[in-house]
């Protein structure tokens, strides 16, 4: 039986090589399907201030693949996406032309953005307001609330702009990592780092006299550096002085640690990328501004 097989398999083997001179006509259509689309101005635009200028592509269009599918996903309005491509360009990419150079930002801004019109909600009443994946790209959500947080300028922080830039705070780590004195102020102390219990209820209330500058900082010291650059530079002077002042206690004096940590912070971003601090936050606020003076044209396609 194991002889009569083996003879079986040997001579369907030799079938092909009776056939391989043999020459059969290709179908000139591929079987691949990609999207066609005609480019609205909206594509104009951006290839105008986002892909020729950056080399950044400003995805709009739901695309499955660029989504977790581990959540619900909605697309993005189109008009919520044409005023949030203005608020990067304007807030962010333009601020850090601004104070670092063009070269900076072509060389270190990611280069892809992914709108997605709702949050990604978590089982502990969590959700996701943004993520940085592999360096190089930033995936926005919630755009489809924009009109609703683009009323005060914190809104705005809260829920879109600090996004960028503690996610852009991600990959300018990734390219140099900050130093570990920053990690030791927090970090194997009473008052340490909670990775994932950071939520809970017992440390909602004393984050700050613990010296972490927001709730979701005390999850890790990656997380911690990413939100006190992008807290820093989306508020004022005297919002940081009022924060260092409600961190002070007896107990726990959270101000001396956050002072620490924004020293770190400073050093950082001006021995490795040549950026004073405090000029970035001068140049965002003063352009955040305009956009809620209503000075900024949000919704204009011309290409100038």
């Amino acid at each position: 039986m194991k002889k009569y097989i083996i003879t079986a398999l040997f001579a369907l083997a030799l079938l092909p090589m009776g056939t391989s001179c043999r020459q059969d006509s290709l179908d000139p259509e591929s079987v691949i399907v990609v999207d066609a689309y005609e480019k609205t101005p909206f594509d104009l635009w951006l290839d105008a201030n986002y892909v020729y200028p950056y080399n950044i592509e400003f995805k709009y269009r739901y695309e499955n693949n660029e989504t977790d599918l581990d959540y619900y996903s909605v697309p993005a309005a189109y008009d919520n996406a044409v005023i949030m491509a203005h608020l990067v360009k304007y807030l962010c990419i333009d601020s850090y032309d601004e104070v670092a150079g063009v070269t900076f930002t072509r060389t270190y801004f990611p280069k892809e953005f992914f709108l997605m019109g709702e949050w990604e909600y978590k089982n502990n009443g969590v959700y996701t307001l943004g993520t940085a994946e592999g360096g190089k790209k930033i995936i926005l959500m919630g755009i489809n609330y924009l009109p609703k947080y683009m009323t005060t300028a914190e809104n705005l922080n809260h829920y879109y702009i600090k996004t960028i830039h503690h996610e852009f705070t991600h990959i300018l780590n990734q390219t140099k990592d900050f130093p570990v004195s920053f990690s030791q102020v927090s970090g194997g102390s009473a008052d340490g780092y909670l990775a994932d219990s950071w939520n809970a209820t017992e440390y909602a209330g004393d984050y700050l006299q613990r010296g972490f500058i927001t709730r979701y900082a005390q999850h890790s010291d990656r997380e911690d550096f990413a939100e006190c650059m992008a807290m820093y530079v989306t508020h004022n002077a005297a919002w940081w002085a009022a924060l260092l002042e409600s961190a002070y206690s007896e107990a726990k004096d959270g101000s001396a640690k956050l002072s620490t940590k924004m020293g770190i912070v400073k050093a950082y971003m001006h021995d490795t990328f040549g950026i004073e601090l405090d000029d970035l936050r001068d140049a965002i606020l003063r352009r955040q501004d305009e956009v809620m003076a209503g000075v900024v044209d949000l919704h204009s396609l011309e290409i100038k």
